[in-house]
């Protein structure tokens, strides 16, 4: 059976519904109370560090996390006062992740441009896990 939407034309149309932050303007958010920043990648992505203070949420979890009827609810992600700020690899992910959100009923979601690929190209402050468990922050 041949695909009939490919991957760049539902990331496409995602971004085009979708608050899309540049690096810049997500790093201007860091220290906010109001901001969750999220790294909706995989486990074994986050070797490579992950943005500083920000809250690992597979994207394959995504949904019954953030969902208060599910099993799996995360009590972070029910609070309406933050604005919650998805980054993946590269900004793919984090578009259709947001939409996602966004059909589920939030409002408060956006995703970073780029991702962490851009994220660490433009120098913002990257941790490693070892340096969040020990309470460190900033390596970048």
């Amino acid at each position: 059976m041949p695909i009939t939407k490919g991957f760049r034309v539902l990331v496409d149309e995602a971004m085009a519904q979708v608050k899309t932050y540049s690096v810049a303007e997500a790093k201007a958010k860091l220290n906010d109370p109001k901001v969750q920043i999220v790294d909706i990648r995989d486990i074994r992505e986050l070797n490579a560090g992950t943005v500083v203070g920000s809250f690992h949420a597979p994207r394959g979890m995504l949904e019954f996390w953030v969902d208060p009827d599910s099993p799996y609810h995360k009590p972070l992600f029910a609070d309406e006062g933050k604005e919650f700020i998805l980054f993946c690899g590269a900004g793919w992910r984090s578009a259709l992740a947001t939409k996602t959100l966004q059909d589920m009923g939030m409002r408060n979601v956006a995703h970073i441009d780029g991702g962490y690929a851009e994220w660490v190209k433009q120098g913002a402050p990257t941790e490693t896990l070892e340096e969040r468990k020990a309470g460190a922050k900033g390596c970048g």
